[in-house]
């Protein structure tokens, strides 16, 4: 079978089993297209980071991700995958050589490249805003880790040792992967894993909430706070805000 018709009929196949029984709605299906467009659309998920608030020596965040989305850790730079990482950023010419640790993740852009290049639409946009990675229809070709501007997408080369989240499904090696922002502790009704386990640390330098709604709060925070979007010059049109960038 050449490459057109094997994606073909991988496409035929996945179609039907979007939403079989048992399957985790890890994409917020629902029992009609119509039902889910109407529950996520109400929604547009964004983030709010204070890094005023953020603990440099704090990795509660990456910590609590990987554990609930099974994300894998080697140990190793060259095969660990960070759906939440932190890196020092510093201003050019800055006396502070150290620089500000900032976390770092998908940004859920309204117009995201990765989605753009993917050839099999493996990424995808849902109707809330979150961006999502199709585990069964990548290919693994890279060329959305290639189109991210905030080097946020990894490509998962070898298999995951742990598997601490049995209710999660084990992450794939083999294909592209990056913060979902937990969509399958929203579609519950929760908080992402790396948000709840800030607020245990009582830190709250993380808010994620309905962009939507005025009366939410990470809405109060990005219109009484002066906020920042990485790379907002690209016209992607992040829905991660900092304060103190």
């Amino acid at each position: 079978m050449d490459r057109r018709k094997f994606l073909k009929a991988s496409g035929i196949l996945l179609s039907g089993t979007a939403c079989a029984p048992g399957l985790p709605l890890l994409t917020g299906c629902s029992s009609t297209r119509a039902d889910r467009e109407r529950t996520l659309s109400k929604y547009k998920w964004g983030m709010v980071i204070n890094l005023e608030k953020c603990r440099p020596d704090c990795d509660a965040c990456m910590v609590a991700c990987r554990k609930e989305n099974n994300v894998a850790f080697h140990g190793d730079k060259r095969w660990d995958v960070h759906w939440i990482r932190k890196v020092n950023v510093r201003e050019k010419d800055s006396p502070d050589t150290a620089g500000k640790p900032v976390p770092l993740l998908c940004n859920h852009c309204e117009d995201p490249p990765c989605a753009q290049v993917c050839p099999v639409q493996a990424t995808y946009k849902r109707d809330d805003g979150i961006v999502i990675v199709d585990h069964h229809r990548c290919i693994g070709c890279r060329y959305c880790v290639i189109a991210c501007p905030y080097n946020a997408r990894y490509f998962n080369y070898k298999e995951n040792p742990d598997w601490p989240n049995k209710e999660y499904p084990k992450r794939s090696h083999g294909v592209a992967e990056s913060c979902n922002f937990c969509a399958h502790l929203l579609d519950q009704g929760k908080k992402p894993a790396c948000v709840e386990a800030c607020d245990k640390i009582n830190a709250k330098a993380l808010c994620h909430g309905d962009l939507n709604d005025p009366d939410s709060e990470v809405s109060k925070l990005i219109s009484s706070n002066p906020v920042k979007r990485l790379r907002e010059d690209l016209g992607t049109e992040p829905k991660v805000y900092y304060i103190g960038l």
